[in-house]
């Protein structure tokens, strides 16, 4: 579960979508990425969950009790940032909170992920994503 300050310290731009003892989920300003202008399946999210450090056929069934809990941003279906492996959950919460922040503040370079540009879709973040770090 997430604590009081870590729900205060998640932008305002970002949606605490899911939360339960095992993920978390947070989308990027999902009131654009409704499918009239945008398509919902680029909308940016983050994903918390206990994983493995390798894909292994069996998935994440059967999970050693010290697997580590695994952070991923999802610019869309196919295009992801490598995963981010954190022992701890609390402290996973921490990082996905200050990947919210680095997203925000331009700190990422999610344009580098894409083996296809879409240029005119990135262009549209771009003015977004500044209109965000100036509401900060």
């Amino acid at each position: 579960m997430l604590t009081a300050a870590d729900r205060d310290a998640i932008p305002d731009d970002w949606t605490l979508w899911s939360v339960d003892d095992s993920r978390l989920i947070l989308a990027y300003r999902p009131d654009i990425f409704d499918g009239s202008d945008t398509d919902p399946a680029c909308m940016p999210m983050i994903y918390l969950s206990r994983g493995r450090r390798s894909k292994r056929p069996e998935g994440n069934r059967n999970l050693p009790p010290d697997a580590p809990w695994v952070i991923r941003l999802h610019l869309e279906p196919d295009v992801t940032a490598s995963p981010r492996y954190v022992e701890d959950r609390a402290d996973a919460v921490s990082e996905c909170i200050s990947l919210t922040r680095a997203f925000i503040d331009g700190e990422i370079d999610y344009r580098a992920l894409y083996q296809v540009p879409r240029e005119r879709y990135l262009d549209r973040l771009d003015e977004q994503l500044a209109a965000s770090a100036r509401q900060d």
